[in-house]
């Protein structure tokens, strides 16, 4: 089995609890790190994180509908609309009837949301991009082999789904 790394020589298999210790405080502080420039223009315009999700899923998959949405962030109906309505009143986001099944509701972003979706994504990807190109490949293969073994199952079925539409 590979190593951690030259500091210790851990194999893998025999991380130490202060080891975990210290890679979930990496996780916080990168997560904070992570969150702080979409915070930062979210904030300008009085959104938070619920906001940033929403924006982020429904210009993944344009059509998305509400059900789809709620399944993918995880939250309660109650808090989702909150969020929809929000986003619907200030023009970012455009809620349409379903052409099938006319209960459903298909959400687009109008070219606002898409503007503000980008501006936060490109904050991140440009941290991504420095994080990545400072680890290495090999890291970043890594990082993304974790990330996917934190899911269970049927986040990692969620998450398979969307990498397939891509």
């Amino acid at each position: 089995m590979a190593e951690i790394g030259s500091q210790g020589g851990e194999t893998l298999l025999f991380l130490t609890d202060e080891q975990l210790r210290k890679g979930i405080e990496a996780m916080f502080f990168a997560y904070r790190a992570f969150t702080a420039d979409p915070d930062r223009i979210l904030d300008k315009h009085g959104y938070g994180r619920a906001h940033h999700r929403a924006l982020h899923f429904i210009n993944r998959q344009p059509g998305l509908t509400v059900t789809a949405l709620l399944s993918v962030l995880g939250v309660t109906k109650q808090s989702l609309n909150r969020v929809l309505r929000t986003l619907i009143e200030d023009g970012l986001v455009d809620n349409r009837v379903g052409r099938k099944d006319k209960r459903e509701r298909h959400l687009y972003l109008t070219d606002t949301g898409s503007a503000l979706e980008r501006e936060i994504s490109d904050a991140q990807r440009t941290r991504m991009r420095a994080a990545y190109r400072q680890a290495g490949p090999q890291a970043v293969q890594g990082f993304r082999q974790v990330l996917e073994a934190m899911m269970d199952h049927d986040l990692q079925k969620q998450f398979q789904t969307m990498k397939d539409n891509s």
